[in-house]
């Protein structure tokens, strides 16, 4: 009986991920915990799965997505009552999003069970800007720009990084040499470890009939590969009013 219960979910194992800080930077490795507590019965594990996870905007709403996914073990028994640990390093990818806006990213843990409910344990993450995109952000903003929306969007064609999704950051023009002149400036990041790629749509203030032809939006990309705010709003402020 106890073995019909956990099948369906009562009884079953547990399992539970500890991590030493929900705050996290892509590049990153995060050394956590897994803990599995045995259910009522004997439970053959086949695997426990990770993935890091987010969702993006498609025209038909929002779907989920892995960003990566790994497998820490395979063939684990556990017995009733049975407490496992087991530790883990988890990659935060460069592409994974930031978490500003309406933007969530959660790992996911999952212990795979032959015949029964799958365990899950979900934990939502605090994802920071890289440095380099840090710095995107506090040039923008002596330039006069401020963060409007930062969206993950499909990218089906693959414009931009080769995923099926992108993270556009939307500035809006407040103060400073652009205003008047432009809408707003749309980023595109694709960080790494050495460098950060831009991918920068500057939208114009046009009439109407440059707005339906999208004659008003320029792009350009941009690679940044310093820290220094000084040289990073040069760099920006040069590219955006080339494109003006």
């Amino acid at each position: 009986m106890k073995n019909v219960l956990a099948s369906i979910g009562i009884g079953n194992a547990s399992v539970d991920t500890v991590l030493p800080s929900e705050t996290v930077q892509p590049g990153e490795t995060v050394d956590a915990q897994v803990q599995i507590v045995g259910g009522n019965a004997e439970q053959e594990i086949g695997t426990i799965r990770f993935e890091i996870e987010t969702r993006y905007l498609t025209d038909e709403g929002y779907e989920e997505v892995d960003v990566d996914r790994f497998t820490l073990a395979e063939g684990l028994t556990i017995e009733p009552d049975q407490e496992e640990t087991r530790n883990v390093s988890i990659d935060v990818p460069y592409d994974t999003p930031v978490t500003i806006g309406n933007v969530d990213v959660w790992i996911e843990t999952e212990l795979d069970i032959d015949l029964a409910v799958d365990p899950e344990d979900t934990d939502y993450l605090d994802v920071r800007p890289t440095d380099r995109l840090q710095t995107v952000f506090d040039a923008m903003e002596e330039l006069g720009f401020t963060l409007h929306t930062a969206e993950c969007e499909a990218d089906p064609y693959g414009r931009y990084t080769g995923n099926r999704f992108v993270q556009e950051f939307e500035f809006r023009v407040q103060s400073g040499q652009f205003r008047g002149d432009l809408d707003e400036v749309e980023l595109v990041a694709r960080p790494g470890p050495d460098e950060l790629e831009l991918f920068v749509e500057i939208d114009r203030k046009g009439g109407l009939l440059s707005e339906m032809t999208d004659t008003d939006e320029r792009t350009t990309r941009v690679t940044i590969t310093s820290t220094d705010r000084a040289a990073v709003r040069e760099q920006l402020g040069d590219a955006i009013e080339q494109h003006a």
